[in-house]
């Protein structure tokens, strides 16, 4: 078989496409909550917060003095943007909670599969270790089973 028809047979298995469909759609999901956080839900915490920009709160590590995070960036200062990393953080808990919810229903729909009922385990009658089935002689005793 050529590498061309493996690779063919290997993106033609249903959990491949599957998988394909649900990275697409998780990273347009990721872009609506990012901008959920970025313009919806930041912007009004910030105001009840005395009219703070999340986005634009950063540690200046340098001694040169920046007004604004575009500013040190652009001068090339270095910087901690732990505003950006909240709304990261943000954009993480709302999608992980989204994906728990989507997981719970999915769960809940899908019928569970039910588990067989446990064998009980073959003794041995002289010694009562438990044996493999196809066992001929105990593994602990060596009795003729």
């Amino acid at each position: 078989m050529s590498m061309v028809e493996e690779f063919k047979k290997f993106i033609m298995r249903g959990n491949v496409l599957d998988m394909a469909v649900g990275i697409i759609i998780g990273a347009a999901f990721g872009k609506i909550v990012t901008s959920f956080v970025n313009d919806v839900l930041m912007p009004p915490i910030g105001l009840i917060l005395g009219h703070v920009d999340f986005s634009n709160l950063f540690i200046n590590l340098s001694g040169t003095p920046a007004a604004t995070l575009a500013e040190a960036k652009a001068a090339g200062l270095p910087v901690i943007a732990y505003g950006s990393f909240l709304n990261a953080v943000i954009d993480f808990l709302i999608v992980a909670f989204a994906i728990f919810m989507l997981i719970k229903q999915v769960n809940r729909i899908m019928p569970k599969k039910e588990e067989e009922p446990a064998k009980e385990p073959r003794l041995c009658p002289y010694c009562k270790t438990e044996i493999p089935d196809e066992a001929t002689k105990c593994p602990h005793c060596t009795s003729e089973l």
